[in-house]
């Protein structure tokens, strides 16, 4: 059935093929060739050696990787009314502190005990028993393998101990020396800095760009008009000291990031209206409970996946399907997308359900897209760090009888201890969501004294000065703190999936193509000419003019070579669509067009070749479409 929904709308009939890790394989030695020799991207500063981690895009890459976040704007953005933000990236640190990235933001890392080379703990267990079995093969006995494979599956969840406790249990060693390794320890994953001169005020290169939406939450809330649900959104680096990278993209220090906050009301995110039209979407899931049995991914019915409650809310599951029809329609094979959810061990403390959209490459699946439904706690934790109430307000049309616990401050005695600072712990206090003042009730019946942080002012509350009454009320809003469903979405390991995806050779293995998405494509048609000819570069600057003009990325080829040849150069960079510029063209005022996979020509009048481009590269129509409506052109391509 996944196939099945894509056949008549997805653009490469090829995508509708497994591309297996052994498929993948086999083709990435040519495939990184290319990448080298077109400047996709390459590592940074190679000429001073290069720095582990960190990669230069060239013109190819820089494009697709701008196209692929601008439809990322479409898709989600528009569609779905977010705001779009450009927060800082230099984050001071007690922001981080309290996101509790300061203390929690770490992976385990052992060292050669000899050398000192550093390894990502989890990384060298995963490479070490892969290898092993791989070497192995039947000779491997089964209760051994059993082992080695369930160690695999969990050992990103492990804490030090059992790290420690594995490592020693299946001899574990350095992958270059073989000598032994250290015990793991928490190394934070963050880049320190230091803002300004004077005030040395310590910060970090920002790990996420969620905390600049958290932080903005009451501006946002303000432009919505104080109603939630809404969402923010933003597009931008993040930086990770990686302790060993590797894999090109997969794993970088610094890395384009689109992320996503969608705050939603908690007693309201189990329905959500937009799902409905989603409900009979097949996905391939991979739940906690398959991921028990040691079984493969399966699909699933998106609304039977929340009625049985394998996916915790529709909001949340909205967003699986909204990033699954992303994914596919940038080009990923939705063959090899699977969403696996987080085991109960890997899910912080505060979350209720985590899914990661993975990718099948060539290094096998890949965390691409982390789904989450975050709860309150981002919002809680900076309204206690700060003092400033994150809230929102549920409005009623007619009045509502609540239970209601009062406050009641004895303001003048606080006005004569505090002074002007009285009046900010009267406000804060009074403003406090029901919970929060159910929370300070229970508190006093043990504590004499509460310390609130307001403005950077510790003032301090004593419960001599408080007293709390139940009172039934009619009340026309409550306050709540807004839940959050996060989709955040690592642009560079999308780009990897679909360079490998898309990559593809002909007949003679030499001559390599892309069969990009045209939406991602990174110049969506190239204009030759059958031989080198003024008559025909006049044709080819006003096509190329008529083209630009509607916003199309074209390149033109003029030289004298064969058409083959030219064919290739264009091919080998991923350009969906070929204009060719021939005699018919000075005659009839018509060209023929191309398409990379079939290698196909039409023959379409001059004049309408730039709108039927923008319509192709849109997604609004489908080759199939052209070749439905123009005739087909059956001269033979000439030899490169």
């Amino acid at each position: 059935m996944i196939l099945k929904q894509f056949k008549k709308e997805f653009y490469f009939s090829f995508m509708l093929q497994q591309l297996n890790k052994e498929v993948l394989l086999k083709r990435r030695e040519a495939l990184e060739q290319v990448i080298k020799r077109r400047f996709i991207y390459q590592p940074a500063f190679s000429l001073y050696g290069g720095v582990a981690g960190l990669y230069d895009y060239g013109p190819v890459g820089c494009a697709i990787k701008t196209n692929i976040e601008q439809y990322w704007r479409e898709h989600f953005i528009i569609e779905e009314d977010l705001f779009e933000i450009a927060a800082t990236i230099l984050t001071p640190e007690p922001v981080l502190k309290a996101s509790g990235h300061v203390d929690r933001f770490t992976d385990l890392l052992v060292c050669d005990s000899k050398t000192g080379t550093g390894y990502r703990a989890d990384k060298i267990v995963t490479e070490t028993l892969e290898n092993r079995i791989a070497k192995e093969g039947d000779k491997l006995a089964a209760d051994v393998k059993a082992r080695y494979l369930a160690v695999i599956k969990d050992v990103d969840t492990f804490k030090e101990d059992k790290m420690k406790e594995v490592i020693a249990e299946l001899q574990i060693k350095a992958l270059e020396t073989g000598n032994d390794l250290t015990d793991p320890t928490p190394f934070n994953l963050m880049l320190p800095t230091i803002v300004g001169p004077s005030t040395k005020l310590p910060a970090y290169l920002r790990p996420e760009t969620a905390q600049g939406m958290f932080l903005n939450f009451a501006r946002l809330l303000e432009q919505n008009g104080g109603r939630v649900p809404f969402g923010a959104a933003q597009i931008g680096l993040g930086f990770r000291n990686e302790i060993a990278p590797r894999g090109g993209l997969l794993r970088c220090r610094e890395f384009q990031m689109a992320e996503i906050e969608y705050f939603v009301d908690p007693t309201e995110k189990s329905t959500f209206k937009k799902f409905n039209k989603y409900i009979n979407l097949e996905i391939p899931l991979l739940s906690r409970q398959l991921q028990a049995e040691a079984k493969q991914h399966q699909p699933f019915k998106m609304g039977d996946a929340v009625k049985e409650g394998i996916i915790n809310n529709e909001t949340l599951a909205y967003f699986i399907c909204r990033t699954y029809l992303y994914l596919v329609e940038i080009g990923i094979n939705p063959v090899n997308i699977r969403f696996r959810q987080h085991q109960a061990d890997e899910m912080a403390h505060y979350s209720s359900d985590c899914w990661d959209a993975e990718i099948e490459m060539s290094s096998g699946w890949v965390e691409c897209v982390g789904l989450a439904d975050r709860s309150a706690y981002d919002l809680n934790a900076h309204s206690a760090a700060t003092g400033q109430k994150l809230q929102a307000a549920r409005k009623f049309k007619v009045p509502q009888p609540r239970q209601v616990l009062q406050v009641i401050l004895d303001k003048q005695k606080i006005g004569k201890e505090l002074k002007k600072d009285g009046m900010a712990l009267i406000k804060y206090v009074e403003a406090l969501p029901d919970d929060e003042k159910q929370e300070l009730s229970d508190y006093f019946q043990n504590h004499e004294d509460k310390v609130f942080n307001i403005d950077g002012k510790d003032l301090t509350l004593n419960r001599q000065l408080v007293k709390f009454e139940q009172k039934t009320m009619n009340v026309m809003e409550e306050k709540f703190i807004p839940h959050v469903i996060e989709p955040a979405f690592g642009i560079g390991r999308i780009l990897q999936a679909i360079i490998e995806h898309s990559f593809n050779q002909r007949d003679d293995p030499q001559k390599t193509f892309f069969k990009f998405s045209p939406r991602v494509a990174p110049v969506k048609c190239s204009i030759l000419s059958v031989v080198q000819s003024e008559e025909f570069d006049v044709v080819i600057q006003e096509l190329t003019s008529s083209l630009k003009k509607l916003g199309i990325s074209c390149k033109t080829d003029n030289a004298g070579v064969a058409l083959g040849k030219k064919y290739a150069r264009t091919d080998e960079i991923g350009i969906p669509f070929a204009i060719t510029v021939d005699k018919e063209t000075l005659a009839a005022q018509s060209v023929t067009l191309r398409e990379i996979e079939t290698t196909k020509q039409v023959r379409v009048p001059s004049v309408e070749v730039p709108r039927l481009i923008l319509e192709l590269s849109a997604g609004l129509i489908l080759w199939t479409d052209v070749l439905a409506k123009y005739p087909v052109f059956a001269a033979k391509e000439e030899d490169a």
